[in-house]
């Protein structure tokens, strides 16, 4: 297989530049060119000459979302111009062509490097729509083998969706190359899309919300409205349709339609933007980039002086005229809201009873306009097949990767249930695709089937045979849910399951809300670890799950419950329960490995510090945020970046108790907590001490559990021993405590924290110096989780950290008092 060491890509814009500083975040080096600027003279010095590549590549270092991992990995992107540098191509493995969507400029820029790249070097184009063979259309027999399209979806570091357009010229061999490198090294889910306009993902997404904005329209609803039917409801992004929009830009909707109007003619040609749209595009209301486009920013009457609050400002799309933003008023999406899953809670929305009948009842708004939006996006998703797909597999997952759908079209489809939505098709005189008639003469119930036999778990309906076939997954490709189907579940409860994965390993899997840490999860971590329990036919455990996040920590509800009722032997032994369950994972005989991913905050982050090695995915936002709800670590949270602290200075200084080495890495460690600091990738939590050197990162989501269970395996096979708990850490003591006491005073003098939070950031500071003691006094692990637990138990008596934890648990935000 062709391997790829280097890229180049040309054209430095928004999306060549962050194309760029995805491949740096995944260590591969690359050339970012773009044109020479007009008004550099005659013999310019090369920055001049390089500015629109510079000036590419700053955006993408100063972008929010951040583009790069970390800032230094820019270092690996090299800038240069059309003119001067196009023999560097030469160097490339792989160069993608980024440029304006216009095909002479295209072809010109491209025959340049017909005459300078390597024979064998694999060439592709990132266009969104133009049509992928005639860009290479004359080249030669080489060029045209190596030529395919790669559409990647903005933000590149974000979207993990990759459409892959093969030509007829393309070798499959290199294909495959390309393939693999994007799964494995940059996290893509890829789809191979056919070569028509739009390809998948914007050919389906562009039809919907068209759709959803003439139906807007035709039942008179507001922006707000449609936002609160098309977010989290339906199990798509909270951003839903305008809100999206306006991160995406109106002016590239606008583009991606223009394209669609021009070259699609199918059965819904008749759907346009409508005339609110280019008015808004007429006046350059093109969404965040702008400042405003459906929804706006302004300074609110809260807050005093430069600490007034923004107000979020909704457009009446009838008047082009903003106005404070309202919550819409549903009763059927309030009553959908209680129901957690998907398909329970869709079928509650459309009106269908569990025997498949009902509808919406005519008061309802809610019901008919989803109903109306879903079946039109049903049928137009059946009838692209073959058209731009040939399976319902391609389709779901486009939508799913680079829309971020819980649910592709298909999947969504079956969770309202096939039967039951055409019979209501048909009784209403919609339309109905010739291909769900194919699936139901059939006698197919549903798109999907389970099959615990395929690698995947799950089979679909392929149209073109007329019977279901294995989803096919990339070997590595796994989730916990497709263990469950193929293995067993070893024991379970509300909120944690034990899932044989197989070869010897045991998975912990959290199923809780939002994996809030519970005395649930605590009790099987527990019963699964001790010697004689669940675990005890197991060699080695990952703690891991599918949801989106891997904790959002413990469960503070039941925390403010025990000290409003100042049962304070309940909040004592739930510490120490917590502590408990640290300790087993640190100390168990049978090596565990955490593969946190997403967020992974406050006790999330504890367990994950504990474990003797972890198997990070890259996005991963980990910290101790305790002091949010006003307080500290106290599962070992403290305990562990201290041992982080004095280890790394006596790697460089060994016996220095009060060394300079000590102090920095003290006041590093005291500024994560204290701050509450969470990573922005796996490579930041690294430098933030979460992560040790040793740990390695998964690019891709989907390969998270395969890899953790493989450096279980690893840890197996070279003998692992556990630690013994450690009894002579030598305590930083009262010195470094004075100066990290200095600190928080100088900033309490500078009106930086409040009262409360220099009380909270003396604790800390105590806790993590080992107390006010003589440095370099020999203490225990267990001396630290006592001075943790005390700590805790102390900021829970006061009043401000009680209100703290009721202002996040009402409004989802942190209270500073």
């Amino acid at each position: 297989m062709k391997r790829i060491h280097k890229i180049a890509v040309l054209g430095a814009g928004t999306m060549g530049a962050r194309i760029a500083a995805h491949f740096a975040n995944a260590g591969v080096p690359s050339l970012l060119f773009d044109i020479v600027p007009s008004d550099a003279p005659p013999g310019a010095a090369r920055p001049a000459r390089n500015k629109i590549a510079a000036a590419g590549l700053d955006g993408a270092a100063k972008s929010k979302p951040a583009a790069f991992f970390e800032a230094s990995l820019s270092r690996l992107v090299t800038v240069g111009n059309f003119d001067d540098d196009l023999k560097q191509l030469a160097e490339a493995d792989w160069i993608i062509e980024a440029v304006v969507e216009n095909l002479e400029i295209k072809r010109t820029l491209l025959k340049k490097v017909e005459s300078v790249r390597k024979p064998g070097t694999i060439v592709t184009t990132n266009t969104s729509g133009l049509p992928v063979a005639k860009i290479a259309e004359g080249f030669s027999h080489d060029f045209r083998r190596s030529w395919f399209g790669t559409h990647f979806f903005n933000p590149p570091r974000y979207m993990r969706l990759l459409e892959l357009i093969p030509t007829p010229d393309a070798d499959p061999a290199l294909i495959e190359a390309v393939t693999h490198f994007c799964d494995r090294q940059l996290g893509k889910g890829v789809v191979l899309a056919k070569d028509t306009p739009n390809f998948i993902g914007n050919r389906i997404g562009t039809f919907s919300v068209l759709n959803v904005m003439r139906l807007m329209q035709e039942m008179d609803l507001s922006i707000e409205e449609i936002d609160a039917l098309t977010g989290q409801a339906v199990g798509w992004p909270r951003s839903a349709t305008f809100r999206t929009i306006d991160l995406v830009g109106l002016d590239i909707l606008g583009h991606v339609v223009a394209n669609t109007t021009a070259n699609v003619h199918d059965e819904r040609s008749e759907l346009q933007l409508p005339v609110f749209f280019r008015q808004m595009l007429e006046r350059k209301w093109l969404g965040d980039k702008t400042k405003g486009g459906f929804y706006k920013k302004v300074k609110s009457g809260h807050g005093d002086g430069k600490h007034k609050e923004d107000e979020r400002m909704a457009l009446d799309w009838k008047t082009l005229e903003y106005h404070p933003r309202h919550k819409p008023k549903f009763a059927a999406l309030d009553m959908a809201k209680n129901v957690e899953e998907t398909g329970a809670r869709l079928r509650m929305l459309l009106g269908l009873n569990d025997d498949g009948g009902g509808a919406p009842s005519k008061a309802d708004k809610a019901g008919a306009f989803l109903w109306a939006a879903l079946s039109d996006l049903w049928t137009y998703s059946a009838n692209r097949i073959p058209e731009i797909s040939d399976s319902v597999v391609e389709i779901d997952r486009a939508l799913h990767l680079g829309f971020n759908w819980e649910l592709g079209p298909f999947e969504l489809w079956d969770a309202a249930g096939v039967d039951a939505t055409v019979a209501r098709m048909k009784k209403e005189g919609r339309p109905v695709a010739a291909n769900v008639e194919k699936l139901l003469a059939s006698d197919g119930k549903s798109w999907y089937e389970d099959d615990p036999k395929t690698p995947s778990g799950r089979a679909y309906f392929d149209l073109g045979h007329g019977s279901f076939k294995p989803v096919e997954a990339p070997a590595g490709v796994w989730s916990v849910e497709v263990a469950k189907k193929s293995n067993y579940v070893v024991k379970k409860n509300s909120g944690a399951s034990l899932v044989d994965l197989g070869d010897g390993v045991g998975c912990i899997q959290f199923h809780s809300k939002m994996n809030a840490l519970g005395a649930d999860i605590i009790s099987l971590i527990l019963q699964t670890l001790k010697p004689g329990g669940a675990g005890d036919g197991f060699d080695a455990f990952v703690i891991t799950n599918d949801a989106p996040n891997f904790s959002v920590g413990a469960n503070v509800m039941l925390l403010l419950m025990s000290i409003q009722e100042e049962e304070w032997d309940d909040v004592d032994l739930a510490i120490r329960q917590f502590q408990g369950m640290t300790q087993a994972i640190k100390f168990s005989p049978k090596p565990v490995v955490v593969a946190p991913f997403g967020l992974a905050l406050g006790g999330g982050c504890e367990i994950s510090l504990h474990a003797p090695a972890r198997q990070p995915h890259a996005e991963l936002y980990m910290g101790l945020v305790e002091v949010g709800v006003g307080l500290l670590p106290g599962g070992g949270g403290c305990k562990e970046m201290l041992l982080r602290a004095v280890d790394s200075a006596a790697s460089i200084r060994p016996d220095g108790r009060e060394s300079v080495e000590l102090l920095e890495a003290m006041k590093k460690a005291f500024e994560t907590i204290a701050t509450a600091k969470v990573s922005t990738s796996a490579e930041e939590a690294r430098g933030l001490g979460f992560l040790s050197n040793s740990d390695r990162i998964t690019m891709n989501r989907e390969r998270v559990l395969s890899d953790a269970k493989a450096r279980a395996l690893e840890l197996v096979r070279a003998g692992y021993e556990p630690p013994v708990m450690r009894t002579n850490i030598p305590a930083p003591g009262e010195n470094i405590l004075a100066t990290l006491k200095l600190g928080v005073h100088l900033m309490r003098q500078s009106e930086y924290i409040s009262d409360h939070e220099l009380k909270l950031a003396t604790k800390i500071a105590e806790v993590l110096c080992g107390g006010n003691i003589t440095p370099g006094t020999p203490v225990s692990e267990q001396y630290l989780l006592d001075l943790e637990r005390e700590a805790f138990k102390s900021m829970c008596g006061e009043k401000k950290t009680q209100e703290r934890i009721q202002f996040t648990l009402k409004t989802g935000k942190t209270l500073r008092n």
